[in-house]
């Protein structure tokens, strides 16, 4: 019984949880919409908000914004990402900003975008660029999750956009966020990365798991009631023959009587 009560207890739990869990999916793609459908903004302006506190990085998630300035000439691969069904890596530079913000903020790092594994990377274009991005905040390990070398040597391969690493290997003040790439002057050609597109706004499969849990914990529930009824009636049907079988108390004290004897 107890440890049918805790089953149904932990699956109704876990059947809410994904309730929730589809509820916080709502709220991302509300605000992914939201956000990323707005005018762009220019980069030194949201920056500029963030140094002064008025603006949270997490907050200024997704709104797009625009930037000028000039690639470094050096790169880092982001590895293990995938895009249209394909393996492959982010390509990841710093674009040297035309105008300081008031932080005086110089670099912000850029995710150019997606090439297959077995593609070469391209360089950056050589010229200053017009960029249009959405902003995004840099990225941690999750628990259990490897980490990147730390020996102070330049990364060229890395696991995650962990600005405050990277910021290590590139000059000037960097950004505490950085740049999705989106579009760019001079024009994306065919050689260069694919912008990585956003994220699937659908409620996923949250949905049918709560609706899943809560039917395996009826079942359970329901299969226990069975159970339990066929225990009873069982038991009841085995106390019934078990009195059938023993003798009747007449034919005890019947039993129990000293045999007469007769004489002549």
């Amino acid at each position: 019984h107890a440890v049918v009560l805790a089953g149904v207890v932990l699956m109704t739990a876990a059947g809410f949880w994904q309730l929730n869990r589809l509820d916080e999916r709502k709220d991302f793609n509300s605000e992914v919409r939201e956000r990323s459908q707005q005018a762009p903004f220019e980069l030194t302006s949201v920056l500029d908000e963030i140094d002064a506190g008025t603006l949270d990085p997490s907050t200024a998630e997704w709104l797009p914004v625009t930037a000028s300035g000039t690639y470094l000439p050096d790169q880092v691969l982001e590895f293990n990402n995938s895009q249209g069904g394909r393996a492959g890596d982010n390509v990841v530079t710093a674009l040297v900003l035309d105008n300081d913000t008031a932080g005086g903020t110089a670099t912000v790092i850029v995710n150019r975008g997606f090439i297959p594994l077995g593609i070469d990377v391209p360089a950056p274009p050589a010229v200053e660029v017009e960029i249009v991005g959405y902003i995004r905040p840099f990225e941690v390990r999750d628990r259990g999750g490897l980490t990147d070398a730390d020996d102070g040597e330049p990364l060229t391969e890395i696991r995650r956009i962990d600005i405050p690493r990277l910021t290590q290997q590139f000059p000037g003040d960097v950004a505490p966020v950085f740049v999705q790439l989106i579009a760019s002057e001079p024009a994306l050609g065919p050689g260069d990365p694919s912008p990585v597109v956003l994220p699937e706004l659908d409620n996923g499969p949250h949905l049918s798991y709560a609706i899943q849990w809560f039917i395996f914990a009826i079942c359970v529930a329901v299969g226990w009631v069975l159970a339990v009824r066929r225990s009873l009636t069982v038991r009841a049907r085995a106390r019934r023959a078990a009195i059938a079988d023993s003798p009747s108390r007449a034919d005890a004290e019947a039993a129990n009587q000293p045999a007469r004897t007769t004489s002549s």
